[in-house]
């Protein structure tokens, strides 16, 4: 079933058209064809353009989401520096002093 179908129940609008002169036939006897604006197709191809953008819409929202919450996961601590080591040491010694 065409991703469109199910929208609009199965109505398709790409035979609609305005017509400005109907056909007719020539002197001769050859057909003129109509002359008509169709805007069928047009409408067609946007329902379906609005379809697939909201489809990507929808894609992208979640990825980012799940982006988010990967990132949002708090990292462990770096580990102490050299220089924080030896102060946490020298603390340390003046506490078992005292």
């Amino acid at each position: 079933m065409y991703r469109q179908d199910v929208i609009t129940g199965g109505v398709d609008f790409k035979n609609l058209q305005i017509v400005l002169k109907e056909a007719t036939a020539d002197a001769a006897g050859n057909p003129v064809p109509a002359v008509a604006i169709g805007y069928g197709v047009f409408r067609n191809t946007i329902i379906d353009f609005v379809i697939i953008a909201f489809a990507v819409f929808v894609v992208i929202k979640l990825m980012n989401l799940a982006r988010k919450k990967e990132t949002e996961q708090p990292a462990a601590p770096p580990p102490p520096t050299k220089e924080e080591q030896l102060l946490g040491e020298i603390r340390d010694i003046l506490k078992a002093r005292n």
